[in-house]
């Protein structure tokens, strides 16, 4: 079956009149952090060319300000920035011309992270760090102006339409919702009103830059908010958006400061597009639907169920640059699959640093990091396929190197075959299959249930021997520590000690947190099932209260079991975890009544329990087992013993450093020294 059969809707043009896009996939937005950087634009030129390369129908770029009160970053309101702009859109075009590429509008508003923001009201958001400044009349005009303004910049500079952004807790979506938009004047009061501004700015646009011209609005379909826009609300303003004569309606499904998670993995896929769908029945114009939409089968079928026209995938073309053409090409087996952990992407992006992608360390680095064919075949040996091993062996013999994988377990993996078994985290199993067809495509050797020695080594006659051991779990040395109540983690996750009722968990780490997710689960994940996913997150679909949530109470089941969560740290319990998820992490554990007690001393564990010091109370907790998440250390042995015998040998992952076990950092390191040999 040919690709066009498989995915007819997917691969089907969409004609908006005076233009077609190619097909139904586009790459959402996504602010990179390249935007602010020093040659960033020549940068952003060759990440989004690789992108139309990669097949997709469209690309909206990451968020560009109007105006100096509406951002940090990067803005577009003059010649100067046009011709920076001019970079991208001219390699995109020359890529593909047959690839749309529009500049999305951000004007963050009380979000922008300065003194000089403004909002339509001085209401500070949770997550701000400024009160904004509440807008005068005139200021109002001069921020539709701006926007305007930088509409008519970027058909300039060669893009073939903007997104104006109207949800998250920026600006435009500042005037939409009453908690945020107290005025008394024209724009505020009623909801009439209130929709004043964005309806504005896109009539303005559409008058400024013509008829032919890709005109997108993103609307807040449903904002996670307590209070939030009601659905006949969220309708009114489409309907009125409509009418100005907006090519396309984009929906997005949260602000910044809701308490839903919408796009960590735990989120089932395509979790929120029965929401666009029900939106696109009462309306004329192209809709697009997004949100852990990670694979082409996944997107066909929303657009098979006629939840959306276009399909949004920001990540996903992060993950894998290619996928859309793999998947013409019958080559699903071979995508890269986001599994939305966010580590590198999101979160980089909400601390200021630049973005990539776990899976994928190219991203965002096109320029830098590159896998050309080797000048020379080099007989290479990796020790390990965690996922430092994994990505070396890949890349290298991607280049053409000759390369032999060793695993002393039966199945490739290492941490993730840990991680794909906590609940919320399904996606890891994406992954393995990706590496596991890349070591069939790559020729790549794989000796599993081996564990090899110096000797074995030496024998071969490597080139070059990478050691990818990993990690040994730390045992804290405590006394009791090898009591029948204690646990390591491994045991745990794979089911093979028993836990009790009574749990402490000694290290509130990132794989602390995994365990008390585990053990403290009941059921089917809600990653895997959208109904068990919005009563454990109070979201009504069906009824569609304000905001989706307002009214609603979290309905949470849990494994029946007392959880402590235990740190030595006196910070508070979760700070280390993802910026972007931690909070998730934080909030679906204390649903389950689990206890997070930080500044603890651990004293000895015997059959009464374990004894500990909290602050400067002696406690001894009543439990039936003890936990042990107390880190890690690197296994190096084979390491030392080879160059003990002469034989050149690198480490990468966890055997080169094993503090908070972290995959993006091991699968980039593997890659840039894979990249290099």
């Amino acid at each position: 079956m040919s690709a066009l059969q498989k995915y007819p809707h997917l691969f089907a043009p969409l004609d908006l009149g005076f233009t077609t896009i190619k097909n139904r996939v586009l790459m959402g937005s996504m602010h990179t952090g390249l935007e602010e950087t020093e040659n960033g634009f020549s940068r952003m030129a060759a990440y989004f060319a690789e992108r139309a390369r990669g097949g997709v129908g469209m690309i909206i770029t990451g968020g560009i300000s109007p105006n100096m009160e509406g951002g940090r970053g990067a803005k577009l309101s003059n010649s100067d920035e046009v011709a920076e702009h001019r970079l991208i859109t001219e390699a995109v075009h020359a890529a593909d011309p047959d690839v749309k590429i529009c500049m999305q509008i951000l004007h963050m508003g009380p979000l922008a992270g300065h003194e000089n923001s403004v909002a339509p009201s001085a209401v500070r958001s949770r997550i701000a760090r400024h009160t904004p400044h509440a807008l005068t009349e005139e200021g109002i005009e001069k921020q539709i102006a701006d926007i305007v303004n930088c509409a008519i910049c970027a058909k300039e500079a060669g893009y073939d339409g903007v997104e104006v952004i109207g949800s998250a807790g920026y600006l435009v979506s500042t005037f939409l919702v009453e908690k945020t938009n107290r005025r008394t004047d024209r724009w505020g009061g009623s909801f009439e009103n209130r929709m004043r501004f964005p309806v504005e700015i896109m009539r303005r646009i559409r008058e400024a830059v013509g008829p032919n011209f890709i005109l997108i609005f993103r609307i807040a379909a449903m904002d996670m908010l307590e209070g939030g826009m009601s659905r006949e609300e969220i309708l009114t303003l489409a309907r009125e958006i409509e009418k100005t004569g907006v090519s396309i309606i984009s929906t997005h499904f949260t602000w910044h400061e809701a308490a839903v998670p919408t796009i960590a993995t735990m989120v089932p896929r395509a979790a929120f597009t029965g929401v666009t769908g029900r939106l696109r029945k009462e309306l004329k114009v192209p809709m697009i639907t997004s949100n852990r939409i990670n694979m082409p089968d996944v997107a066909e079928e929303v657009l098979t169920k006629g939840h959306a026209d276009i399909i949004s995938m920001a990540r996903p073309m992060l993950a894998d640059p290619d996928l859309v053409l793999k998947t013409l090409e019958g080559r699903e087996d071979e995508i890269n699959t986001c599994i939305a952990c966010n580590q590198a992407c999101l979160d980089h992006t909400f601390t200021g640093m630049e973005v990539s992608c776990l899976v994928n360390p190219r991203a965002c680095h096109e320029t830098f990091l590159n896998y050309e064919p080797s000048e020379t075949r080099k007989k290479i040996a990796v020790v390990g396929a965690g996922p430092a091993g994994l990505a070396y062996a890949e890349v290298a013999a991607g280049r053409g190197h000759d390369v032999t994988l060793y695993e002393a377990s039966p199945e490739i993996g290492g941490q993730f075959n840990l991680a794909k078994r906590i609940p919320g985290k399904e996606e890891f199993y994406e992954t393995l299959r990706y590496f596991g067809k890349m070591i069939e495509k790559r020729n790549i050797t794989l000796h599993l249930n081996t564990r090899v020695s110096a000797d074995m080594l030496l024998k071969g006659e490597y080139d070059k021997v990478i050691v990818a051991t990993g990690i040994s779990p730390r045992v804290p040395e405590i006394e009791g520590i090898t009591h029948p109540k204690v646990a390591g983690y491994i045991d745990v996750i794979t089911g093979k000690k028993p836990v009790g009722r009574k749990v402490a968990i000694m290290g509130a780490g990132g794989i602390g947190f995994d365990v008390a997710e585990k053990i403290t689960h009941e059921g089917t994940s809600a990653s895997l099932d959208i109904g068990i996913f919005a009563k454990e997150w109070g979201i009504d679909f069906e009824h569609h209260p304000r905001g989706g949530v307002t009214g609603i109470e979290p309905e949470v089941a849990w494994a029946d079991r007392e959880v402590t969560l235990l740190q030595r740290k006196t910070t508070p319990v979760g700070r280390g975890l993802g910026r972007t998820t931690g909070w998730t992490h934080r909030i679906a554990l204390a649903r389950r009544g689990v206890r997070m007690v930080n500044g603890v001393e651990y004293l000895k564990i015997d059959d009464d329990g374990l004894h500990l010091m909290v602050g400067d109370e002696y406690q001894v907790m009543d439990v039936d087992t003890v936990i042990i998440c107390a880190g890690q250390t690197p296994l190096r042995d084979l390491y030392d013993d080879l160059i003990a015998k002469g034989q050149s040998a690198e480490l990468v992952g966890g055997a080169f450093e094993a503090m908070e076990l972290d995959a993006k950092r091991a699968i980039n390191q593997a890659c840039h020294l894979a990249a290099a040999v």
